[in-house]
């Protein structure tokens, strides 16, 4: 856990005062409480995450569920407006900008999206559904994706649609 809070802390140029720091310690919390077999402890340990969540998401405006799967590196740009479904998967190296979702197409149905390594995602833009996003792919702002998205691809638009591709 804490080589990857350093990792977090480099991550956001060593700079406390960036509130996707502070989402990202949250959830490194949230992940290392589930290595704590007994339950006399482990307890406690949820219910301090569960309140610490609740006051990030009050403080940065960042909705990240611990049960995401979340890779290295991971960058949450801006205040605010970041939602994360728990079933959702990131890859390393990712930046979200504000405003971002990511989450189910429909309510009670499972299957959120997979972002690949090195993608990024502009701000307002939605990313919906059971879809996957290849390695450095790029989301354009306010984009809604509703496909999936080729690696090294460039989606725009309501809905989205790719509008370049690099071949790997």
């Amino acid at each position: 856990m804490f080589d990857l809070i350093r990792e977090d802390w480099q991550t956001y140029q060593r700079d406390p005062w960036r509130q996707g720091l502070w989402v990202m310690l949250i959830y490194r919390f949230g992940n290392w409480r589930y290595s704590v077999r007994s339950a006399i402890f482990r307890k406690p340990l949820s219910f301090i995450y569960k309140c610490l969540k609740i006051l990030g998401q009050i403080l940065t405006g960042i909705d990240l569920p611990c049960e995401t799967r979340v890779g290295r590196r991971l960058r949450i740009d801006h205040f605010g407006g970041v939602i994360i479904s728990g079933d959702t998967v990131i890859g390393d190296d990712v930046i979200l900008r504000h405003g971002v979702t990511l989450g189910l197409r429909h309510e009670g149905q499972g299957g959120a999206p997979t972002l690949g390594d090195r993608v990024e995602v502009g701000a307002g833009a939605k990313i919906i559904g059971a879809i996957t996003i290849g390695h450095d792919a790029k989301i354009g702002a306010n984009a809604v994706v509703l496909h999936d998205v080729p690696c090294g691809a460039v989606a725009v638009g309501i809905p989205a649609r790719v509008v370049s591709y690099r071949k790997e």
